[in-house]
């Protein structure tokens, strides 16, 4: 999109045009309005700003599709019907019941970390939290209730495993969306940002559980019917599929990280999947092609959100929006530092940027790219922040999410929630203020400024 000539916007860059994003932001966080209703609100008031009509709106949005935000869109619908898929043929519950197994659940620690591994497992493949943990809760709650683990310990550590395992899926929305936003590779996002950040969650809501438990214990458990004792059993055929995904999977991230594939890597990956699990789970193919487009179809709601999201961000800086926002941070702050803008990046995403993950990755990152780019701050960095951001909110918010888990979790307790989320949140925070003292001086190699792909 570019500037009309009827439009309230004469000439860019203008601080007028950013009205859209402030709409936004305050709209994203009244649950009852629906994130595609909120986008439009606010892309039909920067169309006026800027003088684009509806001929205008078509172009923009048929160029939209081929966007990359519209590329995600259609990567993690394709990820959802690969979860579909998974569930059918049995391997989400398989993967789970080797988890549990393998650590040998025995006490409320080993519990707590079954519950974690699981949560960073099933949900990281899945691309979702609330589906990851719906698949997880029934084969999982049987075995943590036998040892004593009570619901509310089972929905604090479900909130956090599961937001870990979506910035750790090689193939979730969040970690795709990161990818091609700074331009980093799976292995480097990972070692610099994902992985350390992770890590502290688990650490973090582990101890949280353990808490929780301990006020809870005696007062609150599981009462189990016979149903829920015989949802862990596996067949053997379900087993050879999960052992046949599990090895075209880690084959497929290992070449991803080899050749550093990019983006585009993920659509085969995707159909290779399920045609695995369809050739070893002896059910015929229309039977699973049918799940994986019922899955895909579940989510082409997202993908045209994700249509609308750049549609926001193209008339925003049509009007340079953008553009004077930066112009204006440099007039007060001065020349941004690295250490300021993770900080304020970091804070700014956290608390005052709501909505779905990728809306909330693409929307900093925009916010903030004239400063990145004034201060050189390499996008290893700065990817710590951009999650950060996309996952604190979440967190620290009684939201859908939140609600969903619990469900599953079959606990009521919004408090043991709330303390797990604003627990990890906080000490992730402080951890990254520590870390963008420190990065900077640690990082020698050149700054690697990227621009998103086009």
């Amino acid at each position: 999109m570019e500037l009309g000539t009827w439009g309230i916007i004469k000439e860019g860059p203008s601080l007028i045009a950013l009205i859209p994003m402030v709409v936004y932001i305050v709209l994203a966080f009244n649950e009852k309005i629906n994130q595609f209703i909120t986008i439009m609100i606010s892309v039909i008031i920067g169309c006026i700003l800027t003088g684009n009509g509806v001929i205008e709106f078509g172009k923009a949005f048929a160029g939209a599709l081929d966007s990359t935000i519209g590329q995600i869109g259609l990567i993690i619908a394709l990820g959802t019907g690969v979860g579909s898929v998974m569930t059918k043929t049995g391997v989400s519950k398989t993967l789970c019941q080797w988890i549990i197994k393998g650590i040998g659940v025995n006490s409320e620690k080993k519990a707590i970390i079954a519950i974690e591994i699981c949560c960073v497992v099933i949900c990281g493949l899945l691309g979702t939290l609330a589906g990851g943990c719906a698949i997880i809760a029934p084969v999982l709650i049987p075995v943590v209730a036998a040892v004593g683990l009570t619901p509310n310990t089972v929905g604090c550590v479900f909130q956090s495993s599961g937001e870990t395992g979506l910035i750790w899926g090689p193939f979730s929305g969040p970690v795709i969306t990161l990818m091609a936003l700074t331009g980093l590779t799976y292995g480097q996002q990972m070692l610099w940002a994902a992985l350390p950040y992770g890590i502290i969650w688990l650490v973090v809501i582990y101890f949280c559980g353990l808490y929780v438990q301990k006020k809870t214990v005696g007062k609150y458990s599981y009462e189990l019917a016979p149903e829920d004792i015989d949802a862990t059993e596996i067949t053997p055929r379900e087993k050879r599929t999960s052992v046949a995904f599990v090895v075209t999977f880690t084959a497929l991230v290992v070449y991803a990280i080899i050749t550093k594939a990019g983006m585009a890597y993920v659509i085969p990956v995707m159909f290779i999947l399920a045609l695995v699990m369809v050739i070893f789970s002896g059910k015929t193919l229309n039977e699973c092609l049918g799940e994986f487009f019922k899955g895909v179809g579940s989510a082409a709601g997202m993908w045209v959100i994700f249509i609308a999201l750049e549609l926001l961000m193209n008339v925003i800086s049509a009007g340079g929006g953008f553009e004077a926002l930066g112009d204006l941070f440099l007039k007060l702050a001065g020349d941004p530092t690295q250490t300021m803008t993770m900080i304020i990046g970091t804070l700014v995403g956290s608390f005052g940027i709501n909505g779905g993950a990728v809306a909330q990755l693409t929307v900093t990152h925009e916010m903030f790219l004239p400063s990145i780019e004034v201060c050189g701050l390499p996008m290893e960095l700065w990817a710590i922040a951009l999650i950060c951001g996309s996952r604190v909110t979440s967190s620290i918010y009684p939201g859908a999410n939140m609600i969903a888990v619990m469900g599953t979790a079959r606990s009521t307790d919004m408090k043991a929630m709330l303390l797990g989320g604003w627990a990890v949140s906080m000490v992730s925070i402080l951890y990254i203020i520590i870390w963008s003292f420190v990065g900077p001086m640690l990082y020698r190699r050149k700054p690697m400024f990227r621009t998103p792909e086009t």
